[in-house]
């Protein structure tokens, strides 16, 4: 299989391209490092400095011979998008449908989209299924969603093969500690290690269904390979099925903790992962409190 990545350098593409290449596949990484680390960017993979949303790059060379396009390039986190709404839609929609149509134009198989569970807002239902109404919250999670909606279309106006993802919370290898783009986990973790107190947002009841990177990974990797099953546009909760509050991952850093002002982000997410456990036949391997066990060690907490 010879595999594009887009957003390749950042956190899970960079993951994700690991153990492609793992897998001897070959791989194509675009990343414009806007986010994305040098350090991540595996040696073995050929790499475009190309922006996703920039039409007028040499696409050719990119695309040649390519099967399968991970999309995973985004400007992600909620508060940035409510900040900056019009440099997010550049790049979450004019990203992924210049993506869409390049990898139509250039005969590409199947196109494998990270999408969010921010696309169902506060959720009426939890666990929540793939058919729960949505309810976008942010500039990003309408994003998100409208991608999902263009991946349908193309699916449904050319033929091409597309399947959506939302993850839920993804943690792990490579989370950034610091930046507009940092997980709580993260961002506490930088706190202790500064002396600082941990700041919880609200109250810290909100409750996150956090899946750990390389289950993420091995959902994308069987969207690729599952040759059995047309997906047109298809839809699958990528979430561990279990969640914790923000006070629960403060606890389990340790330390003094201090409580800001709230934000705009919905009270509790939970997939109803069993779709994908059928379909895919995939299962969530690792939980947090084991994962933060080594962390801790690994990060001198």
């Amino acid at each position: 299989m010879r595999a594009l990545v887009t957003g390749g350098a950042g956190f899970i593409g960079s993951n994700l391209v690991d153990k492609l290449i793992e897998d001897n596949h070959e791989v194509i990484i675009v990343d414009n490092m806007s986010t994305g680390k040098k350090d991540n960017i595996n040696p073995k993979a050929e790499f475009w400095g190309y922006d996703i949303a920039d039409v007028d790059e040499n696409w050719d060379e990119v695309f040649k011979g390519v099967d399968i396009v991970f999309h995973t390039a985004a400007k992600a986190r909620v508060q940035p998008s409510i900040d900056n709404p019009v440099e997010f839609d550049r790049t979450n929609v004019g990203g992924i449908v210049n993506m869409l149509d390049c990898s139509k134009k250039y005969g590409v198989t199947r196109f494998i989209y990270s999408s969010s569970s921010s696309v169902y807002g506060n959720v009426e239902q939890t666990p929540t299924p793939e058919s729960h109404k949505l309810s976008p919250l942010s500039p990003y999670a309408l994003q998100k969603l409208i991608g999902e909606q263009y991946c349908k279309l193309f699916s449904e106006l050319y033929g091409l093969e597309t399947v959506c993802l939302r993850y839920f919370n993804v943690y792990g290898e490579r989370q950034l500690l610091e930046g507009a783009y940092c997980l709580v986990m993260g961002i506490f973790a930088r706190q202790k290690l500064s002396g600082e107190p941990m700041t919880i947002r609200g109250d810290g009841e909100q409750r996150r269904d956090f899946t750990y990177v390389g289950d993420v990974v091995d959902a994308n990797i069987r969207c690729a390979t599952n040759l059995g099953v047309e997906f047109n546009g298809e839809v699958f909760n990528i979430g561990n099925g279990d969640n914790r509050s923000v006070n629960q991952i403060a606890d389990m850093i340790g330390g003094d903790k201090v409580n800001v002002e709230p934000v705009i982000e919905p009270r509790e997410t939970l997939a109803d992962n069993s779709k994908a456990k059928r379909v895919l036949g995939w299962e969530t391997t690792v939980k947090i409190e084991d994962w933060m066990k080594n962390y801790k060690e690994d990060m001198g907490l």
